[in-house]
């Protein structure tokens, strides 16, 4: 989940628990206007405000009836690999129902809900049920490759076929030699299909470097050649990251926008820090900008004290980049993303015309 959860509460009868749930998630509570006493943020007409969040792509945490958040968003439904998770919870905090994305994020809500509250998370998709695991969301640091052959592949689950896992093992599945399906963990490019899904382990920090208005395909040719010589899968990669003078490069950008990752910044000091471990420092780029390397610094001081150069640096004439190997999934991001500049115009004053984004900012 990209956007932090929004609680919805409906009334005083289930502010408690609204409060719970966003002090559980470190997420906001959105009240209903004269109907709720305390909250981040107020609203006029639940069905809008619902579906307004949903249509932004924010998880929706609604501590009411289920049938309010379904009709909220029944109509900008459109495509659930894309749309966020949406959860109900009961007034008294008893029952926590999980009602879309299951898959993507809403199941894991659900139960961190439950947990929070000592409640029971109604989880309904047939994988958890019936099988105690969700192939389409891996656990975190995996990605992965091929999410459109999970349904089949699951189906034949289902259907009584077993599963051989190769490599490591990271479903609570029995090891069938002669299942009707494959569940591959690689770090290398490997080909999925119908009945093999693809799992990489993001155990890669990128780092990159570029000059000042470098062309964005130059460094991504760089990268991809990088990363076949290296026999490295892009899904293994966990993020880019650079010096943050670099913040604002479209190469950069595009660059974490291909891979699906996120941008991660360094300061001239922190990548120094790692000067002792890099393979080709430069006193040319020390004088420059204050560090004996980018690259390799960046994907070491993303990857972790014990990480090793997987890649050292590769350049061309505008472009450098490196690869860097944790011992383990990168789960945690070092660094800081790219900063936002947010202006909103509040309208006439009154905080009932306000839209929900510009109450969070403002």
């Amino acid at each position: 989940m990209a956007l932090k959860p929004v609680v919805i509460c409906l009334s005083r009868a289930g502010e408690a628990v609204a409060h719970d749930v966003a002090r559980a998630l470190g997420a906001m509570v959105h009240g209903r206007e004269g109907r709720v006493d305390v909250a981040d943020a107020f609203f006029p007409n639940a069905l809008d405000h619902v579906r307004t969040l949903f249509a932004s792509g924010t998880p929706v945490v609604g501590v009411c009836a289920a049938g309010i958040l379904i009709r909220a968003v029944a109509p900008v439904l459109a495509d659930k690999r894309a749309e966020p998770p949406v959860v109900a919870v009961s007034d008294d905090g008893a029952v926590v129902v999980p009602l879309l994305g299951g898959h993507r994020g809403a199941n894991r809500l659900a139960r961190q809900i439950a947990q929070a509250l000592q409640a029971k998370a109604a989880v309904t998709t047939a994988g958890d049920v019936a099988l105690g695991v969700a192939l389409d969301e891996p656990p975190v640091g995996y990605r992965l490759a091929n999410p459109e052959d999970a349904k089949g592949v699951m189906m034949a689950l289902l259907n009584g076929g077993g599963a051989r896992q190769v490599g490591e093992a990271i479903f609570d599945l029995p090891n069938d030699p002669d299942g009707a399906v494959e569940l591959v963990v690689s770090e290398a490019p490997v080909a999925g299909s119908e009945t093999r899904l693809v799992y990489h382990p993001q155990r890669f920090a990128l780092g990159v470097g570029c000059a000042r208005g470098a062309d964005p395909s130059e460094l991504w040719e760089l990268v991809k050649a990088a990363l076949d010589q290296a026999g490295i899968a892009a899904g293994a990669i966990a993020s880019v990251n650079t010096l943050d003078l670099k913040a604002d490069e479209p190469a950069m950008n595009e660059l974490a926008r291909r891979l699906g990752v996120p941008l991660r910044l360094f300061t001239a000091e922190e990548l120094e820090g790692e000067a002792a471990r890099l393979a080709n420092p430069s006193e040319v780029v020390y004088a420059e900008v204050g560090c004996h390397g980018v690259s390799e610094a960046a994907a070491l001081a993303a990857a972790g004290r014990d990480a090793k150069l997987a890649v050292e640096k590769r350049k061309t004439a505008n472009c450098t980049c490196a690869l860097a190997r944790a011992p383990e999934p990168i789960t945690g991001e070092k660094g800081r993303k790219r900063g936002k500049l947010s202006i909103v115009g509040i309208g006439p004053g009154q905080h009932s015309w306000r839209t929900p984004e510009a109450s969070q900012l403002i």
